[in-house]
C-alpha cells in the first residue's frame, strides 16, 4: 500500500523536454491503455477510445494546430498564480507564476498576447514527443440521469489518473496538453486524425522520457486538517 502512495505523491506533470530519440518500449506503452481499461466508469459504460499517435508526420501536423486561449481562461488562471515561493507555500493551493510564459502572467493579458506563445509551445513540445495519446468519448451517450454527463466526465478523470499513475510507475513522463481540448483545436484534430464529429476530445497527453529535470517546481497541498471534517462539516475532529 505504501508503494501506491509513493507513486501518487511523486506523480507530476512532465513539462520539460522529452528525448525525441528515445522510444517507449512496446510493452511499456501497452501498459498505459491497459491501466485505462481497468479505470472505474459510470455504469461500466467505458465511454472512451484512445488514439495512439507516433507517426512523425501526424505529430508535426498536430503541432501546427492553432489553439485559441480565451480571455476567461487567462483571467481565471491569473487568479490561481502565486508570484513567489513564499506566497505559494502560504496559500497551499494554486501554481507558481514562473511556470507560465510571461504573456500569461499579467492581469491585463489578452488572447492575442497568449496565442503566439501557445502555438510555439505546442509545436516545440510535439517535436520532442515520441508518442501522443488522444482520449476521446462519444458525446451522444451519457451516464443514466447524469445532467451534463457529470458522471461520464468523472469517469474520464479516472481514466486519466490510471494512465498517469501507470506512466509514473514506469518512469515515463506524462504531460496533459490542454491546448488540444478547445473547440477550435478539437475540430482541427478531428480532421487530422479522422475522428467522427460526434466523438469529442476528453484529453490529450504526450509521453516520453525527460532529458533532464532542469528544475523541480514546487508542489503544494493542503494539510489533512484543512479539508477533513469529522461527522459534521466544520468539526475537524482528531
Amino acid at each position: 500500500m505504501s508503494g501506491i502512495l509513493t507513486i501518487i505523491e511523486e506523480r507530476q506533470s512532465a513539462r520539460g523536454p522529452f528525448d525525441p530519440k528515445r522510444s517507449i518500449a512496446e510493452h511499456d506503452l501497452g501498459q498505459i491503455p491497459e491501466a485505462a481499461r481497468w479505470a472505474p466508469t459510470a455504469h461500466s459504460m467505458q465511454n472512451f477510445e484512445i488514439i495512439v499517435v507516433d507517426d512523425r508526420k501526424q505529430l508535426e501536423a498536430i503541432g501546427r494546430i492553432r489553439s485559441q486561449i480565451s480571455e476567461t481562461f487567462l483571467r481565471e488562471n491569473f487568479q490561481q498564480m502565486s508570484f513567489s515561493e513564499e506566497e505559494l507555500r502560504r496559500k497551499k493551493v494554486g501554481v507558481l507564476a514562473s511556470m507560465f510564459p510571461p504573456s500569461w502572467r499579467r492581469a491585463d493579458a489578452t488572447p492575442d498576447d497568449a496565442d503566439a506563445m501557445t502555438h510555439s509551445f505546442l509545436g516545440t513540445a510535439l517535436q520532442q514527443t515520441p508518442v501522443l495519446l488522444i482520449v476521446i468519448f462519444d458525446s451522444t451517450k451519457r451516464a443514466p440521469a447524469s445532467e451534463g454527463d457529470v458522471l461520464g466526465i468523472m469517469s474520464l478523470g479516472c481514466v486519466m489518473e490510471n494512465m498517469w499513475l501507470m506512466a509514473e510507475s514506469l518512469g515515463i513522463g506524462f504531460h496533459i496538453l490542454s491546448a488540444l481540448s478547445g473547440e477550435s483545436a478539437e475540430q482541427q484534430l478531428q480532421s487530422i486524425l479522422s475522428i467522427p464529429s460526434h466523438m469529442k476530445v476528453g484529453f490529450a497527453c504526450r509521453l516520453g522520457y525527460v532529458t533532464a529535470r532542469t528544475s523541480t517546481y514546487i508542489r503544494v497541498r493542503r494539510d489533512l486538517k484543512d479539508f477533513v471534517h469529522h461527522n459534521h462539516f466544520g468539526d475537524r475532529g482528531s
